[in-house]
């Protein structure tokens, strides 16, 4: 194991950025270990914490938008518990800076690494939970994200482009879009599918890459949506 920085730096760093003081520090010590530095490492942790963290950021919204229905409270959340959101809230702490990793993981730059950040950051959510309870790890959940929960955009926005470029099409009583498939290529592990989408009442056709055909598709929509009429973009 590689602690990046001393058991009583991380106690500091802990109570400096979730406002909280562990009574069992092992707990927060656990939390900011990685699988490759030890047999206890944090991903129960993480688990546990992914759980209070989408409840917290339910209540949260529930209280801040009391006129959004479930879809739009549920694209919410999303936007907020998101790995790419976590990472960066985490990278914004340095929680990079407090791991405990492997030589390997260290050796590759694991310290900077999204998805090991963020789920730290879950883990030390967990971490809270068990020490004392929900309506503590609810409070480090509201401190950590309190700018962002300000800063949120309209709910409609937050949607995916197929779903935005469904909803055009249907508010004007036109068929939906058609996807299809028109190329896999590179290696089984490092596939990129190219797929097209057509908007046939309007003689529409774009098309779209990524790594998976779902991603392709969200690429392809995208750029319809860009070329539609300022008539059918309006809502009906």
């Amino acid at each position: 194991m590689i602690a990046l920085a001393d058991k009583d730096s991380v106690i500091q760093w802990t109570h400096a950025v979730l406002g909280y003081e562990f009574k069992d520090q092992s707990l927060c010590l656990a939390a900011l270990t990685h699988r490759s530095a030890s047999a206890t490492h944090n991903e129960r942790l993480e688990f546990l914490g992914d759980s209070v963290l989408n409840c917290a950021v339910a209540q949260l919204l529930f209280q801040t938008h009391p006129d959004a229905d479930e879809g739009a409270l549920s694209r919410l959340r999303a936007s907020l518990v998101s790995g790419d959101t976590l990472a960066q809230i985490a990278a914004e702490h340095q929680l990079g800076d407090y791991l405990r990793l492997g030589s390997g993981e260290l050796k590759s730059g694991g310290y900077r690494r999204a998805s090991i950040l963020a789920d730290a950051l879950e883990a030390l959510i967990g971490a809270v939970m068990l020490d004392s309870g929900f309506d503590p790890a609810a409070a480090v959940v509201r401190r950590l994200i309190l700018a962002r929960l300000s800063a949120l955009p309209e709910a409609a926005s937050l949607k995916d482009a197929k779903t935005r470029l469904q909803e055009a099409l249907q508010a004007q009583a036109m068929p939906l879009p058609t996807y299809s498939l028109t190329a896999v290529e590179g290696e089984s592990h490092a596939q990129v599918f190219a797929v097209a989408c057509e908007v046939n009442p309007l003689n529409l056709r774009t098309a779209g890459e990524g790594v998976s055909r779902r991603r392709a598709e969200q690429i392809a929509a995208d750029r319809m949506l860009a070329l539609l009429p300022a008539s059918v973009r309006k809502p009906a």
